[in-house]
């Protein structure tokens, strides 16, 4: 089974992009971030002749997340993350697919650092980390994935010393994502690749993809199931040089069959 979460900045701007990475890699289950449409302008009739099952969190103009699923249909769990009935943006789906618990999260960015955003950041950590060992305790098959908007360690950052007052580099921001991780998930990227530079974004100013200059925030976590059967891992970053992409290129795991 090969599972993506992929931030495609803008779902409908970026349809032909999207609809010709599904074409030529279909993958079996996809995690969707930064949709940025409301949620009747989905293009759910486009996903479904791509061959896919969606469920959506939509936003006019913001946040968004989605779950398409390959011959299967996601059953949706909850649509927002628990904790917080007054937060009114689209950033968590969860669903189950074939046995597995799948939450898609787009976490805040935080900028500017101190600040009210990178409070609300804090805080939306917090509460993805209480919600995060209520599925990891159940002890079924769980995975994480999305668009973290963090960086958890120097290697996952091109020039760090650039980004020690960033939100997504704080001290605060990586001890959050080092906690939710030690409740005893697995980061997929570097269970395979420990030592490797990989990187998940690169940003559209100051040439930044043809340099390399990029950052690893776009992560899976896996419960000890899913762990057990990882099998491969990668990013598709040649995706991030086609015309009018996003600036996040899919990442993708792959699992052996039970």
């Amino acid at each position: 089974m090969k599972i993506a979460t992929y931030n495609v900045n803008g779902v409908n701007g970026r349809l032909p992009v999207l609809l010709r990475w599904l074409n030529e890699t279909t993958p079996d289950l996809v995690c969707l971030q930064e949709l940025k449409a409301p949620q009747e302008k989905f293009p759910e009739k486009a996903i479904q002749d791509a061959g896919y099952n969606a469920i959506w969190h939509g936003q006019k103009s913001w946040n968004g997340v989605a779950i398409l699923a390959r011959n299967a249909q996601p059953e949706e769990v909850r649509r927002a993350l628990p904790g917080d009935p007054e937060d009114m943006h689209s950033r968590y789906i969860e669903a189950s697919v074939n046995g597995i618990l799948i939450g898609c999260l787009y976490l805040p960015n935080g900028n500017p650092a101190p600040g009210p955003k990178f409070d609300y950041k804090l805080e939306w950590f917090k509460r993805l980390t209480v919600h995060s060992a209520k599925l990891f305790a159940v002890g079924t098959p769980v995975l994480l994935a999305g668009d973290f908007n963090v960086m958890p360690t120097e290697l996952d950052v091109y020039k760090p010393e650039r980004w020690v007052d960033d939100a997504l580099f704080r001290p605060e921001t990586r001890a959050a994502f080092k906690k939710l991780v030690a409740q005893g998930w697995t980061d997929a990227i570097r269970k395979l690749y420990p030592e490797e530079i990989i990187y998940t974004f690169w940003d559209y100013f100051r040439n930044a993809y043809a340099r390399n200059a990029g950052l690893r925030i776009d992560h899976f976590l896996l419960s000890p199931h899913l762990s057990n059967r990882l099998i491969a891992a990668g990013v598709d970053r040649n995706v991030r040089g086609w015309e009018k992409t996003s600036d996040h290129a899919p990442v993708w795991i792959e699992l052996a069959d039970k």
